[in-house]
């Protein structure tokens, strides 16, 4: 699955994943190839990204929304650390 990962200065990431967790909420929940699509808030806390070459990648995130399409991720997110 291709995320994206924006914050209202910049692109932060970009690139394949085999999934990713997500503080979503009503609860943390990972996201697969092939998700269906959906459409979700987020509230404060972790971002774990786990890539195509098995790197992990965690941040913090300050809220924001998700939505998953065809096999497409895109993060729209308020702050990230």
């Amino acid at each position: 699955m291709f995320l994206e990962i924006l914050t209202p200065e910049k692109k932060v990431f970009a690139g394949e994943t085999k999934l990713f967790k997500v503080p979503g909420s009503n609860g943390s929940f990972e996201v697969m190839d092939k998700h269906a699509p959906i459409i979700s808030t987020l509230d404060e806390g972790q971002l774990k990204i786990i890539t195509k070459d098995d790197q992990t990648k965690v941040f913090f995130v300050k809220g924001g929304v998700l939505e998953v399409k065809n096999n497409h991720a895109i993060l729209l997110v308020e702050e990230l650390t």
